[in-house]
């Protein structure tokens, strides 16, 4: 909450926090880690397209690091009105130019890290998460093929299983549109040939805490648990 909070008062245009620090919480509730389990950042997003330059972007960056500079890992904030110009070069590939913040999470590399709120004035979330939460709550790792991020999936694959093993990774589709790799049970171990599928509730029963977190779901608007 107190990222939320801080990130409220910079007040930026269009903003969000996204990714990790939300699903990562939801699986750290499930399996009753402690709160922070391998969270590495924070992605605070936000949409200024007024100015789509460096320096303004950097200005940004500079307030929030001195309203988080207690924050227990870094916030990495980003507008998403210049992602355009920069991804390229550093990715070696194009990137559609956005029109809001929202629109972000629609070229993540897993459906599952979709998923965004914001700390609304009355003390609300508004939650968005164009490919649903279902994913996120049966800790299952779903690729997102809009983009060719297929090796960066599975860098995030890979940190996500040893942080998590109960996640379910699915595989990147290969060219034609099928999984191109066998099944990967959680941590990362193939499935017999010919085996079903694991059930969504991947075997174990979440923690109070994370029955909390799965009202979630219910709503694209909720107070978050105590």
């Amino acid at each position: 909450m107190r990222v939320l909070r801080g990130a409220r008062r910079l007040a930026l245009p269009d903003w969000r926090l996204a990714s990790g620090a939300i699903y990562q919480t939801v699986w750290n509730a499930l399996t009753g880690r402690a709160p922070g389990h391998g969270i590495k950042d924070y992605d605070l997003l936000y949409f200024d397209g007024t100015d789509t330059g460096y320096e303004a972007e950097d200005r940004e960056i500079a307030r929030g690091a001195a309203l988080f500079a207690d924050a227990p890992v870094p916030v990495e904030i980003r507008n998403q009105a210049r992602v355009h110009l920069w991804f390229q070069a550093r990715f070696g590939r194009a990137y559609p130019k956005l029109r809001c913040t929202d629109e972000a999470l629609l070229n993540y590399a897993s459906k599952t890290h979709a998923v965004a709120v914001r700390l609304e004035n009355d003390d609300r979330l508004s939650i968005v998460a164009p490919f649903g939460l279902a994913d996120v709550f049966a800790m299952r790792l779903v690729p997102n093929p809009v983009l060719d991020n297929a090796e960066t999936y599975a860098k995030k694959a890979a940190r996500m299983s040893a942080a998590w093993p109960e996640l379910e990774i699915v595989p990147w589709p290969d060219a034609a549109g099928d999984a191109g790799a066998p099944h990967m049970e959680a941590g990362g171990t193939e499935a017999e040939p010919g085996a079903a599928e694991p059930a969504p509730a991947r075997g174990y029963a979440p923690s109070a805490a994370g029955r909390d977190w799965m009202s979630l779901a219910t709503s694209p608007r909720t107070e978050l648990p105590k």
